[in-house]
């Protein structure tokens, strides 16, 4: 089955949406030529860019992101990060967490940090550019994930009108604590999908109890195929099984499986099955 182009109509869940989400996130690892280049072949006319316009108080490149619109649909992605370069800062428990949007529950501090940095230009866009009554998408991947989710949350909870369509994460940390989760989850069902590929090292951070993910998740299993749930003896020993094969990488099973090629590899395989 070929993939289906990226349809700027679509209100609701699809793999296919899925997959463009996905590349929709990666895009923002591009420069700004190359984002502008990919976004108006891909049918967006207006583009933005963001960034930080200081340095991140922990071990990450400063926060970017991009919003594209089309007459039908605007998508914002935010740029992710090497596994590498936040495990530390992930697996830091000594940072207490910080109130999350609109003061609704707490979320991790750098999560926080980095967002604010570039959110109220990514808002103010967003209603700029709303003029058709367009659909609207957050997406991202590793830390970019995190400022999707809170993107999305802020955007809801400080203006119950302005929920967006969709949220779609990929390799997406924890980012806050339980009552955020609740009320996260009610807010955005059927809105929000959370992406993991199998042994991928970065959603099992920063450490339970204290932070949580939110609903809902999309599975890969060890051999590429998605899925909606997946019990907890069955995905502990799919887990089992990703180690096994990828026993002599060169890279370890949790890192390997974080990149985001692995994960549109992951999708097309799926596409490539389904109907």
């Amino acid at each position: 089955m070929a993939i289906p182009a990226l349809d700027h109509s679509t209100t609701d869940y699809s793999l296919a949406h899925a997959y463009w989400m996905a590349r929709a996130a990666g895009l923002a690892t591009l420069d700004r030529d190359g984002i502008e280049a990919q976004a108006r072949a891909w049918g967006f006319d207006e583009v933005r860019h963001y960034e930080s316009t200081h340095r991140m108080p922990f071990p990450i490149e400063d926060t970017q992101a991009y919003t594209m619109a089309s007459d039908r649909m605007i998508v914002t992605g935010f740029r992710g990060t090497e596994v590498l370069k936040i495990y530390d800062w992930l697996t830091d428990v000594d940072t207490p967490p910080v109130p999350g949007p609109d003061d609704r529950g707490f979320v991790h501090y750098g999560f926080n940090q980095a967002l604010r940095s570039v959110y109220p230009q990514i808002r103010d866009t967003i209603q700029e550019l709303r003029t058709n009554g367009q659909s609207v998408w957050f997406t991202g991947h590793s830390l970019g994930g995190a400022l999707a989710m809170l993107a999305g949350a802020h955007l809801y909870f400080e203006d119950p009108r302005q929920l967006p369509d969709g949220v779609y994460t990929f390799g997406q940390p924890r980012t806050c604590e339980r009552l955020l989760a609740r009320l996260h989850n009610t807010a955005f069902r059927n809105r929000y999908y959370r992406f993991v590929n199998n042994n991928d090292i970065v959603p099992q951070l920063p450490p339970e109890p204290v932070f949580t993910h939110v609903d809902a998740l999309r599975y890969f299993d060890a051999d590429g195929k998605l899925h909606g749930t997946m019990p907890l003896v069955a995905g502990l020993k799919d887990r089992v099984k990703g180690f096994r094969q990828d026993m002599f990488a060169p890279e370890t099973d949790g890192i390997r499986d974080h990149h985001l090629p692995n994960y549109l590899a992951a999708f097309e395989k799926n596409l490539a099955t389904s109907g």
